[in-house]
């Protein structure tokens, strides 16, 4: 890509998979996804409650009238710091692991390899271990939002509770759903997200370095607000079933079992519960999130993901 030589850039001159360039994307995926997380947090928190019970608002507007005319600002970004700390973590290992893997598979050791097929290889295996950083941060924030009156009112009193009342392992009990809910999102995201790209700028019909940085982190957010909608219908079920287990998991209860006697309550329709809203929040967040990881890339002097 033709950046400008002349910029002088933050942290000098970064090589293309280096340990630097890896640690770069690390710190973009930090910045793309803890803040976009956490402003979405109103649209979450409701999501989330009306996963547990559909009953509980009419629509989304009559709930954030509820929530804030009895808890103010504060009630409607309840959860807010359990998933700023989580999805940083998060963040840090889809992106920055993504950009290893992807390397890893599609250079090293199958250099022959299909590009879909590189692209989800690559987002499965940042995922697997990005959600075991998330989990205990997912765990502590879906019971703060879908308890009322909550199980607990903020990061230290959620994790204090869960963890003097069932372990560590209280943290991760939601483990298994959240890579089944993840992990196809995370592929979704990533390869839908690079074939965008590539399809945007083939019918643009020019080179992705003959356009200037505006142009292409433009096209950065568009292919991700597509990513989006794309990855909320694939893992929404998932999504669904996750609320539910932190939220109604009996004690001693297998993971199976749980998953079994709470799709025998709410049935197959019931896994679609609040899909608008999710489509909504997540077209929105991923095009974000690729518009702020891209234009991070693009302040240290890296290239823009996709387009090749």
């Amino acid at each position: 890509m033709a950046l400008s030589q002349e910029r002088k850039l933050p942290f000098g001159k970064i090589e293309p998979h280096s340990m630097k360039y890896f640690a770069s994307c690390t710190l973009g995926g930090i910045v793309a996804c803890g803040p976009t997380h956490t402003l979405v947090t109103p649209l979450d928190l409701v999501k989330c409650r009306r996963q547990v019970d559909p009953k509980i608002y009419s629509s989304n507007m009559q709930a954030w009238r509820s929530i804030f005319s009895k808890e103010g600002l504060r009630g409607v970004f309840f959860g807010w710091s359990p998933t700023a700390v989580g999805y940083s973590f998060q963040g840090a290992g889809k992106y920055g692991l993504y950009e290893y893997f992807k390397y890893l598979y599609g250079e090293r050791l199958f250099p022959n390899v299909n590009t879909t097929v590189l692209y989800l290889g690559a987002s499965a295996s940042a995922e697997f271990f990005a959600d075991i950083a998330l989990c205990p941060w997912e765990a502590i924030k879906v019971r703060m939002q879908t308890t009322l009156p909550p199980y607990a009112h903020n990061l230290r009193e959620g994790w204090s509770k869960i963890v003097t009342k069932e372990g560590i392992a209280g943290l991760y009990k939601g483990l298994y759903p959240l890579w089944a809910r993840q992990i196809p999102y995370t592929m979704t995201k990533f390869a839908t997200f690079e074939e965008t790209v590539s399809m945007i700028y083939r019918t643009l019909g020019k080179p992705k370095e003959s356009y200037n940085i505006l142009q292409q982190t433009g096209v950065s957010f568009l292919g991700g607000y597509i990513a989006g909608i794309f990855c909320a219908i694939v893992s929404h079920p998932a999504d669904v079933m996750v609320s539910k287990l932190n939220a109604d998991r009996q004690a001693g209860e297998s993971a199976g079992h749980a998953v079994s006697r709470i799709y025998k309550n709410i049935g197959f329709a019931g896994l679609w519960n609040g899909l608008p809203v999710r489509i909504a929040m997540l077209g929105t967040l991923t095009g974000f999130q690729w518009l702020i990881y891209d234009s991070f890339k693009v302040f240290l002097g890296l290239p823009t993901t996709g387009g090749h």
